[in-house]
């Protein structure tokens, strides 16, 4: 007989929350996915670059275990999970430098691959261990079917109105991917010469991106923004493209709704660039105070996405009425200048508003599909 923890065995419904959020920071357990397709006659060269990486790996901090599976259906098909503490070390190893050169060796022995990450909720079998030493979700978040993932790269120097030009001037791509994936809505912003895309998708977040890789006016445009990248890719090389495209992942850590929407809301971007070695705290802080928000009346935004790897920090929000005529403290999510000044590198002189218009990114373009 199966025995239920009896943090587990508590009724889902009454912890639901009313509010439609993703978050990473409860600080519950994380288990990870991996799918990997191996080629032919790979195998034995994929074993010994998962070995040299589970080695790796093991000292990394927040790491717990991992387990290496191989399908009985088809030999070339392998699983990779591994569990975490919880989730912000983990992000904070798998988009670091370190990483991209960990596994590295095994993009030559592999067809494809596919990450999943997952908050546990629930566990059953054995005996129920200390809640500090497992830590389930506290409570399972409602999501709106909608996937949010935004992009981040810079551009030289000089080059900042030339690239806002042909990143405006394209024809957007069919929003239809397959009968279950569709792309909704893509925002794209600029803040000094720094650029942010945010797309939201509906379905399956990988098929819409390789979907809008493939369209001939998305290619045309990224293949006109080249020569003014500070950071080198060659399109036409897959290790190229996949390295410039992991180092460009700005994943979304939190996102939550308001109760009371307004189909009116405009969007912006808020760049926050965090003090080195503060990127993920800057973003729980903000994540905190969004949460609060959703519960205050008061408050202009009425959704809010923060997005964060390494010291960039966005915070993509829709907005009711005229930002400049808001609450700067409402609109930055911290009304602390002193804490703003720990976490950013943003002015120090005390002035919300001031701060505001340092964070706060031009807009290029913010396209939505007809049906979204």
């Amino acid at each position: 007989m199966t025995t239920l923890s009896a943090s587990a065995s508590q009724p889902l419904a009454r912890q639901v929350s009313p509010r439609v959020s993703q978050s990473v920071f409860d600080g519950s357990r994380l288990r990870v996915v991996l799918l990997v397709d191996v080629y032919e006659g790979a195998q034995q060269q994929f074993l010994e670059a998962y070995e040299q990486l589970c080695n790796q790996v093991a000292s990394v901090p927040g790491h717990v275990s991992d387990q290496l599976c191989q399908s009985i259906e088809n030999p070339s098909q392998w699983l990779i999970t591994s569990e975490w503490e919880s989730a912000p070390p983990f992000l904070a190893w798998v988009n670091s430098e370190e990483h991209v050169r960990m596994v590295e060796p095994l993009h030559s022995c592999v067809r494809d691959t596919r990450s999943l990450r997952f908050h546990i909720v629930r566990e059953t079998g054995g005996p129920a261990p200390a809640d500090s030493d497992r830590r389930l979700q506290a409570a399972p978040r409602i999501g709106d079917g909608v996937i949010r993932h935004a992009l981040t790269f810079t551009v030289k120097p000089g080059s900042e109105e030339k690239v806002a030009e042909i990143l405006s001037d394209y024809a957007s791509p069919k929003p239809e991917v397959d009968q279950n994936t569709r792309l909704c809505r893509t925002s794209l912003f600029m803040h000094g010469n720094r650029v942010v895309r945010a797309i939201e998708v509906r379905g399956d977040l990988l098929a819409a991106l390789r979907h809008v890789a493939r369209q001939p006016e998305v290619r045309a445009v990224e293949e006109a923004i080249n020569p003014y990248l500070e950071q080198d890719r060659d399109l036409d090389d897959p290790e190229s493209a996949r390295v410039f495209f992991t180092r460009a992942a700005l994943p979304a850590v939190h996102h939550v709704t308001a109760e009371q929407e307004d189909p009116g809301a405009q969007r912006h971007a808020l760049y926050y660039p965090a003090r080195p070695g503060r990127g993920m705290e800057l973003a729980e802080l903000l994540a905190r105070q969004d949460e609060k928000a959703a519960d205050d009346p008061r408050s202009p935004v009425v959704r809010s996405t923060i997005f964060q790897r390494d010291e960039v920090v966005v915070r993509l929000i829709d907005v009711r009425g005229d930002l400049d005529a808001a609450d700067p403290a409402l609109v930055l999510g911290i009304a602390d200048p002193a804490r703003l000044a720990e976490l950013t590198t943003l002015s120090k002189d005390g002035d919300l508003k001031h701060v505001l218009g340092q964070a706060r990114a031009d807009l290029v373009t913010d396209r939505r599909s007809p049906e979204a």
